[in-house]
């Protein structure tokens, strides 16, 4: 499995515009493509922050679809962003407990590493961090997104409600201590985010 994200930040009085478009002709026009395997739409209301994930069964298909996507992207996301980054991924770790509910969090973790380690944090991550969150009271999914060549990666955790996502967080201090003590990782940034939409699925 690869994913695609789009980092947007903007004012905040205009995000939800972005969510009703993306929710609904941005949905269409993913279900349009060869290869498409879901999405998720996070968000930041107080500091307008919005990250999409859309997950694909190749990077064939990621990159395919990548040209109608990013010519509609500015429109999707008007008049909201003021600044967009995307970036692409391959899923190292996907961990799927019960689905989140509407109102969820998302946990989320900026890595970097050397690329030479990168099957080592995969393993790490699966062997030591993914078995204490599964600890954790209304964790609904665990993953893991490397781009090998860079040495980046996010690492996310999403949870059923807002209160037990508020609760995990001496728990995921635990497990991202976990992790890097099997592998050298530096963490570069910790964001949470209200789960609008999320349905990724590897089938």
């Amino acid at each position: 499995m690869f994913v695609r994200t789009v980092y947007a930040t903007g004012d905040p009085a205009e995000l939800d515009t972005a969510i009703r478009a993306l929710n609904s002709e941005g949905r269409d026009l993913l279900e349009e493509r060869p290869g498409y395997r879901g999405a998720g739409v996070f968000v930041d209301r107080n500091l307008g922050k919005l990250l999409t994930v859309s997950w694909w069964e190749s990077e064939e298909a990621r990159h395919n679809s990548d040209e109608v996507m990013s010519e509609r992207r500015t429109s999707l996301l008007a008049p909201f962003a003021g600044t967009v980054a995307v970036e692409n991924y391959e899923v190292a770790v996907f961990h799927v407990l019960p689905h989140p509910t509407g109102h969820g969090g998302l946990h989320l973790i900026r890595l970097e590493f050397d690329p030479a380690d990168a099957d080592l944090l995969a393993d790490a991550f699966h062997t030591s961090v993914v078995p204490r969150l599964e600890a954790l009271p209304g964790l609904a999914r665990a993953a893991l997104f490397l781009d090998r060549e860079r040495g980046h990666g996010l690492a996310g955790t999403l949870f059923t409600d807002h209160h037990s996502l508020a609760a995990s967080r001496a728990g995921q201090a635990a497990a991202r201590q976990a992790g890097a003590a099997k592998v050298q990782v530096s963490v570069v940034g910790l964001e949470e985010f209200e789960v609008v939409h999320a349905d990724a699925h590897a089938g």
